[in-house]
């Protein structure tokens, strides 16, 4: 299990966006944190330091102890599990091979190259299939499965690296309600049940207040709201988003009505 902290974290980028400004955040191992915010808010660089594609410009990332840097960025992502909105699975390969790929970071170069994996890793994919649901598709190629399928697929591929943290950028974006609940499910059910922390990126509220133990708002780099689904108001809503409930519903209904 990974404890998570950033201090004084700031992004800054070459075309002058500031993404992040001064994010101070712990996260306790063992739990689902929801991150909400408007298209822009910092939600995606904040994921990208998490899983070490990007170093903060100031401030420290520390996950399970470490403090992140460029020159440890591998042995710490080796402890980061992402599951992908586009899933990321590669199409002509099959479901077990799309597992396995989870233990490459374990892996010596020379192995890695040639996908040679020993009975140990195979077993554990096997392992992460059932976790999932999928045993009986291990052998078919990963673009004969459903969204929902190549999603729990990515999930397994995350489970398979036995991670400390698992990161879920927008993981029900492509999927429809039904297949959403059930990812969402899952994902809860692997925090409670195997004590990994999982942070996820997502726009919906209504899945944000039926899954998450926390909730964090990002408005503008900042965050604005750091609490409870139960403290989820429409006072908080208004603090991220920017504008209030019945103001967003209003937008809602007039997009409804322009594709009618």
């Amino acid at each position: 299990m990974a404890s998570i902290k950033l201090s004084g974290v700031h992004k800054h980028y070459r075309n002058n966006v500031h993404a992040l400004k001064g994010v101070d955040l712990d996260i306790p191992p063992g739990q689902f944190l929801v991150i909400l915010g408007p298209s822009g808010a910092g939600k995606s660089t904040l994921i990208r330091l998490l899983n070490g594609l990007e170093t903060p410009s100031e401030g420290q990332v520390v996950i399970d102890g470490t403090e992140l840097t460029k020159r440890n960025l591998r042995s710490v992502r080796a402890k980061v599990g992402m599951v992908f909105q586009q899933f990321n699975l590669v199409d002509r390969l099959n479901v077990m091979t799309n597992v396995l790929s989870g233990r490459l970071g374990k892996r010596n170069w020379f192995t890695s190259s040639l996908f040679l994996f020993p009975r140990s890793d195979l077993e554990l994919a096997h392992k992460s299939l059932a976790r999932v649901g999928l045993v009986e598709k291990a052998w078919m190629r990963a673009d004969q499965l459903s969204g929902g399928q190549q999603q729990r697929v990515g999930i397994a591929r995350a489970l398979a690296q036995e991670p400390a943290l698992i990161l879920a950028d927008e993981p029900v974006a492509s999927l429809d309600p039904i297949t959403s609940t059930e990812i969402m499910g899952l994902l809860r059910d692997i925090c409670d049940e195997q004590g990994i922390s999982v942070v996820a990126n997502l726009h919906q509220l209504d899945y944000a207040r039926d899954y998450a133990h926390r909730i964090i708002g990002l408005n503008n780099g900042h965050i604005v709201f750091d609490g409870s689904p139960e403290q989820l108001d429409s006072d908080a809503e208004a603090r991220i988003y920017g504008r209030s409930a019945s103001s967003r519903k209003e937008v809602r209904h007039e997009l409804v009505l322009a594709h009618a």
